[in-house]
């Protein structure tokens, strides 16, 4: 009874020492205590995020139906901005992880400012097609025309400021290369307290602000992730950190770009396949109707708020790879993943348990709409019977990324969701008439085909030789 009590004590010693981030050594030591201390705030940053899309949701939920669907619409599109502010951060954790552990930080500070000025450029073209063109991205989704009238302003709103997504997310892994991984938490416990307080009042209207229904969640969520973004520049120019970039470092070091594009463009190519395979998922649910499609972005909302623990444990196993390697460690770091991918799988089946039994009870806490509980209810299900897989797999192909070898995912990916995810689900669902179901199986045999195909590759090491 005793040994329980010092346990429990033990834990709630190491979780504020986790929160806190004091502890910033990952290259020696207990392996198990390394990925708590990175785990914790990196999964309490995932949740954070995942959080943004349930408030939302959730409250928008109350509008309409179609404001419903159009958050599901333009989702799929942002997921494209996701794709490269991933794909760009997979690099930016790489390369500082790599130079923290070789103990240059300020090559770490240099790789911080030109992962910056990139994300910069790249947001700003995708800001102007989002504000010149909302309309035309909804109908190319397939959106019905009143659904095209009531939230273009959503999708311009959101696109029009993916400057605030991109650097949100670049620089928290700047942070978290750095090992820094509770100030990239305390960012988004920064943008998401915001959010949830501004969200009812830009949907709904307060005082002097006006209803602005659906756009509201985008006006809201741009003020809270900006405000973060502030927040973030201000830790880096001030120092809080193991990274100060100093007025010196802002010039374009032509090296470290190319070097940054050259790791980067794996990881841009990875996400590009899987969030372009989930657009055009999209595009085939839209065929069965705005319940449908109701249903099917909710569950995923859902999901994504308990995926974010299982990243939030990838996360924290690249850092462990680029550091450890950086150190000249690759057993350790083999080892790393190996124990955070079986705590990852290990949380991911209890939590598929939950949404096996109490699907249709989740999804009616955002809808009262029988025929989109019930697809919902479905979609959460039969995703969730592979969550086991998504918890390994996670962590096995961010491993990759964390070591720089962004080209495997890459091919990983373009196997598993472009050969086989989207021919399987265009067949199930439109030509053998599945419908909806022939969608969510697709998507959970290519998750299960994703990790026995990483698991296997990651075993033969080539990973461990990949020079960043």
């Amino acid at each position: 009874m005793q040994s329980n009590k010092i346990s429990i004590k033990q834990f709630f010693k190491y979780l504020r020492v986790a929160v806190s981030g004091k502890e910033q050594n990952f290259t020696s030591g207990s392996i198990r205590r390394a990925v708590f201390m990175l785990s914790i705030p990196m999964i309490l940053e995932m949740l954070m995020e995942s959080i943004f899309a349930i408030v939302d949701i959730f409250y928008v939920s109350k509008v309409s139906v179609n404001a419903v669907a159009t958050i599901g619409l333009t989702e799929s599109v942002i997921t494209l901005v996701y794709a490269v502010a991933i794909g760009l951060s997979m690099a930016a954790t790489a390369i500082v992880a790599r130079r923290i552990g070789e103990q240059d930080r300020i090559g770490a500070s240099q790789a911080a400012v030109q992962v910056i000025g990139l994300g910069i450029f790249v947001a700003t073209i995708i800001s102007v097609i989002g504000i010149l063109y909302p309309k035309d991205i909804l109908q190319l989704m397939g959106g019905e025309p009143d659904l095209i009238a009531e939230g273009y302003g959503y999708t311009q709103i959101l696109l029009g400021g993916n400057i605030t997504i991109m650097l949100l997310f670049l620089i928290n892994a700047i942070f978290r290369g750095a090992g820094d991984a509770s100030i990239a938490m305390w960012a988004l416990v920064l943008s998401n307290g915001l959010n949830i307080i501004l969200d009812p009042m830009f949907i709904f209207g307060f005082g002097p602000i006006p209803a602005f229904g659906v756009e509201g969640a985008a006006i809201a969520t741009t003020i809270g992730r900006g405000t973060a973004v502030v927040f973030q520049l201000m830790v880096l120019f001030f120092g809080w950190s193991k990274i100060k970039v100093e007025l010196k470092d802002l010039v374009l070091r032509v090296a470290v770009m190319l070097n940054l594009i050259k790791v980067s463009l794996g990881g841009i190519g990875q996400f590009l396949i899987g969030t372009s395979s989930w657009v055009f998922l999209m595009r085939i649910m839209s065929e069965f109707g705005s319940e449908v499609l109701a249903g099917y972005t909710i569950a995923i909302r859902v999901m994504m708020f308990t995926l974010m623990p299982a990243w939030g444990m990838s996360n924290a196993a690249a850092t462990l790879v680029g550091q450890n390697l950086g150190a000249k460690k690759p057993q350790r770091a083999e080892d790393s993943v190996w124990k955070t991918g079986k705590y990852s799988a290990i949380f991911m089946g209890l939590v598929s348990v939950v949404y096996l039994i109490f699907a249709p009870e989740i999804i009616s806490w955002f809808t009262q709409e029988a025929e989109v509980i019930k697809n919902g209810a479905l979609c959460l299900r039969i995703i969730a019977a592979g969550y086991v897989f998504y918890g390994y797999g996670m962590v096995i192909i961010n491993a990759f990324n964390g070591a720089g070898d962004t080209k495997t995912p890459t091919w990983i990916n373009f196997i598993c969701f472009w050969m086989f995810q989207l021919p399987f689900a265009y067949l199930m669902a439109l030509n053998l008439d599945f419908g909806p179901i022939g969608v969510f199986a697709a998507i959970t045999l290519a998750e299960v085909l994703i990790t026995v195909i990483g698991i296997l590759w990651f075993k033969k090491g080539y990973w461990k030789s990949v020079n960043v």
